[in-house]
């Protein structure tokens, strides 16, 4: 999610489109929420692990 989120604000800089632009931030944020909640050991999603 995080690759994701830069690929997105990548591309709506380099295009101008502003929904674009935001819907990168929210995924880069979400994706690093999710990460530091994984690598303390919470769980995600009703899972501990993911492969």
């Amino acid at each position: 999610m995080i690759v994701l989120g830069i690929i997105l604000l990548v591309v709506g800089w380099l295009t101008g489109i502003q929904i674009v632009w935001t819907l990168g931030i929210v995924a880069l944020v979400i994706g690093v929420i999710l990460a530091i909640l994984g690598a303390i050991g919470r769980p995600v999603g009703g899972r501990r692990t993911w492969y």
